[in-house]
């Protein structure tokens, strides 16, 4: 399966999605001007992996900051890695968030919660 790289743009965060290099990450910030156009080829790859997942897949979120409008796309993110756990394989989401933001680290545990098959670890930088 080919890696999907997409830069950091100025209102997107950078995604790495490489399965044969077992690397898997959106970082930075996301408030695109257009959600569903930025997220749509993430979720379309991430649909194309989850029918044949690694043994583990370890998904790392790095965000500062995400608008309204990219809650929908990270959550169905999340939802899409719950059938990695469903084919009897392992999924983690690593939530980092920078030191002392409550406001990410109450994001990450309200999709933990909305998300219970998939486990998540929190990490403060």
């Amino acid at each position: 399966m080919e890696p999907l790289k997409i830069a950091k743009g100025t209102d997107t965060p950078e995604i790495i999605l490489d399965a044969q290099n077992n690397l898997f990450s959106v970082s930075g910030r996301s408030y695109p001007e257009d959600t569903r156009e930025f997220f749509t080829p993430v979720l379309n790859w991430i649909d194309r992996y989850v029918q044949s997942p690694n043994h583990e897949t370890l998904f790392v979120f790095q965000l500062q900051y995400f608008n309204s409008s990219s809650y929908k796309p990270i959550f169905d993110i999340l939802t899409k890695l719950e059938s990695v756990k469903e084919k009897g394989k392992a999924a983690k989401i690593n939530w980092q968030y920078k030191k002392g933001d409550r406001d990410m680290r109450e994001a990450g545990e309200e999709f933990a919660e909305l998300c219970p098959s998939i486990e998540f670890l929190f990490n403060e930088l």
